[in-house]
């Protein structure tokens, strides 16, 4: 499952595994052996039965036996963090009770005016040259700066976070990226104890769990891992199923349709949910050993034949895009909000975009648990760059004229050189200080 060809057609792995069962034996990355669900009762069956599938990777009987190496690109998915992912029990309730009640002050039309400007931005970098990359230009970055707005991060965090966060997805120095993530949200939580906003980080404090510095860290590293990579797949599978001239699913199709489209069909995070059973277990014929990942094939799950009955009585909702059991998503609708607004602001904006490329022609970045293109080459009429002041005209978000710097010992890391050129996040910040 880590190939170019498992990439370009991860159907064919599914249909083959799924005809002699509803679960088989994969290679996650080289040396990393797992047990693929590929059908949807039995992923529902797993994913609703925490008492036999455990979440907690310190499980994991190969890591821990030291057969997996440290530095095996799949780790820093399925390595254990304290957080909602990969706790059970008790732990799990207390850190997901903290995030879904913080999440829950999120309003979704908020959400949607935090979308706008941040999409405007991303659009004037490149409307008047008539051309971009949709996924690198624009779906890559509108999560990455939305999160820097909901975590209410100032101009030097923010653009840390953004650029640690964007190496660790793409696999550059992930030791490196790793150390500057930490720091700077080490920095943004010292700061947010001082000087609470109406952010999630500052609700994440608040809540009478009482997390931990550490606690509060892998909490955030957790919303951004689970909000990013999905969010920036959702946008672009939906962009890619829009613009297709080939596609006629996608022929005069409504955007709302269209993510539930590729919720259904290019299902974002294609799999992962990985559980380590607590004993031995039969999976339909294959005998899932205690202590080995047996990860859910959302994707593969979403085309399982046996749906057709459940589509027709549950609706769109029958997917597992969002997981299912006590460790389902809980942002589902923000994510969908998220990504509805994006796609049609950047719809409206440039109303004649095409790709430049043919649709059999893009590549789908591999790996085993995302379905996500390296990139979308579109071309479009060149656009004078304008929202961005009609924005400040109509002050559609508020940015406070001084935003408070972080002075802890941690933001010590982050100090920049003088002469850097400014990130993404200081940049849009500094369009709305007004």
């Amino acid at each position: 499952m880590h190939d170019a060809a498992f990439a370009a057609d991860p159907h064919q792995v599914y249909d083959r595994l799924r005809a002699h069962g509803p679960a088989g034996p994969v290679e996650l990355a080289p040396g990393v052996d797992a047990t693929l669900v590929v059908g949807y009762e039995t992923a529902l069956r797993v994913l609703q039965n925490p008492t036999l599938f455990a979440r907690d990777s310190r499980r994991w009987k190969a890591l821990n036996e030291g057969r997996i190496g440290l530095d095996n690109p799949v780790l820093p998915m399925m390595a254990y963090r304290p957080n909602c992912l990969f706790t059970d029990g008790s732990v799990h309730l207390r850190l997901r009770k903290a995030v879904t009640d913080s999440l829950t002050r999120l309003n979704l039309s908020r959400i949607r005016r935090d979308v706008e400007p941040i999409a405007d931005y991303l659009i004037d970098q490149f409307s008047e040259r008539g051309r971009a990359d949709l996924l690198n230009d624009y779906a890559k970055l509108l999560p990455l700066l939305l999160f820097n707005k909901l975590f209410g991060c100032p101009a030097d965090i923010g653009d840390t976070l953004t650029s640690a966060m964007s190496a660790i997805f793409d696999g550059k120095d992930a030791v490196r990226a790793n150390e500057e993530l930490t720091a700077c949200l080490m920095a943004l939580i010292a700061l947010k104890r001082r000087q609470p906003g109406d952010d999630v980080t500052s609700w994440l404090i608040q809540h009478p769990a009482g997390l931990t510095d550490e606690e509060l860290k892998d909490q955030l590293v957790m919303l951004m891992g689970a909000g990013v990579e999905p969010e920036r797949n959702l946008i672009g599978n939906a962009l890619l199923l829009l613009l297709s001239p080939d596609d006629d699913h996608g022929a005069g199709m409504l955007v709302e349709e269209a993510i539930d489209h590729v919720l259904w069909h290019q299902t974002p995070i294609a799999n992962y949910a990985t559980h380590y059973p607590v004993q031995d277990v039969d999976l339909g014929g294959v005998v899932a050993e205690a202590g080995t990942p047996v990860v859910i094939g959302f994707a593969a799950a979403n085309s399982d034949p046996v749906l057709t009955e459940a589509r027709r009585a549950h609706g769109k909702g029958a997917h597992l895009a969002w997981g299912a059991g006590p460790h389902a998503c809980p942002a589902k609708d923000p994510a969908q909000v998220i990504a509805i607004t994006a796609v049609e602001r950047l719809l409206n904006a440039l109303p004649d975009l095409t790709l430049t490329v043919p649709e059999k022609d893009l590549q789908w970045r591999p790996g085993p648990f995302h379905r996500a293109l390296v990139a979308m080459p579109v071309a479009f009429s060149p656009t004078p760059a304008t929202r961005m002041a009609t924005q400040i005209q109509n002050r559609s978000v508020h940015v406070p004229a001084e935003q408070p710097q972080p002075t802890a010992p941690a933001a010590s890391h982050l100090r920049q050189e003088p002469a850097r050129k400014k990130g993404f996040w200081s940049s849009f910040l500094d369009i709305f200080r007004v």
